[in-house]
């Protein structure tokens, strides 16, 4: 079965190539490595699982270039500091964030639904809540066209 798009891309391992990024983004929050040697370490794991291991290394290092912008970018929209948010919807929002602001091809409501599903799947109990509320004001910003154009529909 052929998963691609018209535009070649494979939604199926562009979800995994996120969940990889989440954990990747969340081990070099934790353990201070370089995102070079974490991107190394998961795109060697990640050989072995189909997945988009260029978006996956975009996702990666887009965060890490961009990290003080994304923070400063996500601030108003939390209630409490980045660095007191719980590492899993930290790494979730920082990403989606990237996503909103530097890859203006994904649809926001791809991005917010692919942070909401990897912090289900990895996060606290009802940490996608959390992630859905201030993602979704962001969004509303930071894409209002688009956000508005799809609440018209």
């Amino acid at each position: 079965m052929n998963r691609r798009r018209n535009d070649g891309i494979d939604p199926v391992a562009r979800s995994r190539a996120r969940r990889r990024a989440l954990q990747a983004v969340y081990a070099w929050q934790m353990s201070g490595a370089t995102a070079r040697d974490v991107i190394a370490q998961f795109a060697h794991e990640q050989a072995h699982e189909v997945a988009d291991l260029d978006y996956f290394e975009d996702l990666v290092s887009g965060v890490d270039k961009h990290c003080d912008e994304l923070d400063d970018a996500l601030q108003p929209f939390l209630d409490r500091d980045i660095e007191q948010v719980d590492p899993i919807e930290r790494a979730a929002l920082r990403i989606a964030a990237y996503e909103l602001r530097q890859r203006r091809d994904v649809p926001y409501r791809v991005v917010l639904n692919e942070a909401i599903e990897t912090v289900k799947r990895f996060g606290a109990e009802h940490g996608h809540t959390y992630v859905n509320g201030v993602l979704d004001h962001a969004a509303a910003q930071w894409r209002a066209v688009e956000v508005q154009s799809a609440r018209t529909k």
